[in-house]
Protein backbone atom coordinates (compact mmCIF):
# COMPACT_ATOMS: atom_id res chain seq x y z
CA UNK A 1 0.00 0.00 0.00
CA UNK A 2 1.37 3.40 -0.99
CA UNK A 3 1.35 6.48 1.22
CA UNK A 4 -0.91 9.24 -0.06
CA UNK A 5 0.62 12.70 -0.43
CA UNK A 6 -1.55 15.66 -1.39
CA UNK A 7 -0.49 17.77 -4.37
CA UNK A 8 -0.97 21.56 -4.26
CA UNK A 9 -3.20 21.56 -7.37
CA UNK A 10 -5.74 19.01 -6.13
CA UNK A 11 -6.68 20.67 -2.82
CA UNK A 12 -10.25 21.94 -2.47
CA UNK A 13 -10.33 25.03 -0.25
CA UNK A 14 -13.38 25.86 1.83
CA UNK A 15 -14.31 29.11 3.59
CA UNK A 16 -15.41 28.93 7.23
CA UNK A 17 -16.97 31.62 9.43
CA UNK A 18 -16.46 31.78 13.21
CA UNK A 19 -18.29 34.12 15.58
CA UNK A 20 -15.84 34.69 18.45
CA UNK A 21 -18.45 36.27 20.75
CA UNK A 22 -18.04 34.64 24.18
CA UNK A 23 -15.57 31.95 23.03
CA UNK A 24 -12.39 31.23 24.98
CA UNK A 25 -9.25 32.58 23.32
CA UNK A 26 -7.00 29.50 23.47
CA UNK A 27 -9.67 26.96 22.55
CA UNK A 28 -10.75 29.04 19.56
CA UNK A 29 -7.14 29.57 18.45
CA UNK A 30 -6.51 25.81 18.54
CA UNK A 31 -9.54 25.12 16.34
CA UNK A 32 -8.52 27.86 13.88
CA UNK A 33 -4.90 26.66 13.71
CA UNK A 34 -5.98 23.09 12.96
CA UNK A 35 -8.34 24.33 10.22
CA UNK A 36 -5.65 26.55 8.65
CA UNK A 37 -3.22 23.62 8.55
CA UNK A 38 -5.83 21.22 7.18
CA UNK A 39 -5.54 18.73 10.04
CA UNK A 40 -9.29 18.17 10.08
CA UNK A 41 -9.21 16.79 6.51
CA UNK A 42 -8.46 13.16 5.64
CA UNK A 43 -5.92 14.21 2.96
CA UNK A 44 -3.75 16.18 5.45
CA UNK A 45 -0.10 16.29 4.42
CA UNK A 46 2.38 18.03 6.77
CA UNK A 47 4.57 19.61 4.08
CA UNK A 48 1.70 20.83 1.82
CA UNK A 49 -0.77 23.60 2.61
CA UNK A 50 -4.03 21.62 2.66
CA UNK A 51 -5.90 24.03 4.94
CA UNK A 52 -8.97 26.18 4.50
CA UNK A 53 -9.78 29.87 4.83
CA UNK A 54 -11.14 31.06 8.19
CA UNK A 55 -13.07 34.30 8.78
CA UNK A 56 -13.41 35.43 12.40
CA UNK A 57 -15.93 38.11 13.38
CA UNK A 58 -16.53 39.79 16.76
CA UNK A 59 -12.89 39.35 17.79
CA UNK A 60 -13.28 42.17 20.32
CA UNK A 61 -15.78 40.07 22.31
CA UNK A 62 -13.36 37.19 22.96
CA UNK A 63 -13.41 35.64 26.43
CA UNK A 64 -10.44 34.73 28.62
CA UNK A 65 -10.38 32.87 31.93
CA UNK A 66 -8.75 33.78 35.21
CA UNK A 67 -6.81 37.02 35.69
CA UNK A 68 -5.35 37.05 32.18
CA UNK A 69 -6.88 40.42 31.28
CA UNK A 70 -4.53 42.15 33.72
CA UNK A 71 -1.65 39.66 34.04
CA UNK A 72 -1.00 38.51 30.46
CA UNK A 73 1.49 40.81 28.74
CA UNK A 74 2.19 41.43 25.04
CA UNK A 75 5.72 42.55 24.21
CA UNK A 76 7.22 44.14 21.13
CA UNK A 77 10.66 45.59 20.51
CA UNK A 78 11.60 48.46 18.22
CA UNK A 79 15.09 47.11 17.61
CA UNK A 80 16.75 49.96 19.47
CA UNK A 81 18.32 49.78 22.95
CA UNK A 82 15.62 50.28 25.56
CA UNK A 83 12.92 49.84 22.91
CA UNK A 84 10.90 47.11 24.65
CA UNK A 85 7.21 48.02 24.89
CA UNK A 86 4.60 46.03 26.80
CA UNK A 87 0.82 46.05 27.07
CA UNK A 88 -1.63 44.01 29.08
CA UNK A 89 -4.26 41.90 27.37
CA UNK A 90 -6.94 44.42 28.39
CA UNK A 91 -5.06 47.31 26.71
CA UNK A 92 -4.36 45.20 23.61
CA UNK A 93 -8.05 44.26 23.29
CA UNK A 94 -8.97 47.95 23.49
CA UNK A 95 -6.42 49.05 20.88
CA UNK A 96 -6.05 46.12 18.44
CA UNK A 97 -8.42 43.23 19.24
CA UNK A 98 -7.66 41.42 15.99
CA UNK A 99 -3.96 41.06 16.83
CA UNK A 100 -4.71 39.19 20.07
CA UNK A 101 -6.28 36.30 18.17
CA UNK A 102 -3.79 36.48 15.29
CA UNK A 103 -0.86 36.19 17.70
CA UNK A 104 -2.48 33.26 19.54
CA UNK A 105 -3.05 31.37 16.28
CA UNK A 106 0.45 32.19 15.00
CA UNK A 107 1.96 30.69 18.14
CA UNK A 108 0.14 27.41 17.46
CA UNK A 109 1.48 27.07 13.91
CA UNK A 110 4.94 25.71 13.10
CA UNK A 111 7.72 28.26 12.70
CA UNK A 112 8.48 28.01 8.98
CA UNK A 113 7.56 29.40 5.55
CA UNK A 114 4.56 27.13 5.20
CA UNK A 115 3.03 28.49 8.41
CA UNK A 116 3.47 32.08 7.21
CA UNK A 117 1.62 31.10 4.04
CA UNK A 118 -1.14 29.42 6.07
CA UNK A 119 -1.55 32.48 8.31
CA UNK A 120 -2.50 34.59 5.27
CA UNK A 121 -5.69 32.51 4.98
CA UNK A 122 -6.90 33.86 8.35
CA UNK A 123 -9.18 36.92 8.12
CA UNK A 124 -10.04 38.57 11.46
CA UNK A 125 -12.52 41.41 12.01
CA UNK A 126 -13.27 43.20 15.29
CA UNK A 127 -16.96 43.73 14.54
CA UNK A 128 -19.75 41.57 13.12
CA UNK A 129 -19.27 42.70 9.47
CA UNK A 130 -16.94 41.07 6.91
CA UNK A 131 -16.48 41.59 3.14
CA UNK A 132 -16.31 37.86 2.26
CA UNK A 133 -19.99 37.27 1.53
CA UNK A 134 -19.45 36.11 -2.08
CA UNK A 135 -17.30 33.19 -0.84
CA UNK A 136 -20.35 31.73 0.98
CA UNK A 137 -18.53 30.79 4.20
CA UNK A 138 -19.90 27.89 6.21
CA UNK A 139 -19.98 27.94 10.02
CA UNK A 140 -17.00 26.16 11.54
CA UNK A 141 -18.18 23.34 13.80
CA UNK A 142 -16.51 23.04 17.19
CA UNK A 143 -16.07 19.59 18.66
CA UNK A 144 -17.88 19.15 21.94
Amino acid sequence: MKTYSAKPGEIAREWYLVDADGLTLGRLATLIADTLRGKLKPQYTPHVDTGDFVIVVNAEKIHVTGNKLDQKMYYRHSGYPGGLKSRTLREQLDRRPTEVLRKAVKGMLPKNRLARQQLTKLKIYAGPEHPHGPQNPKPLQREQ
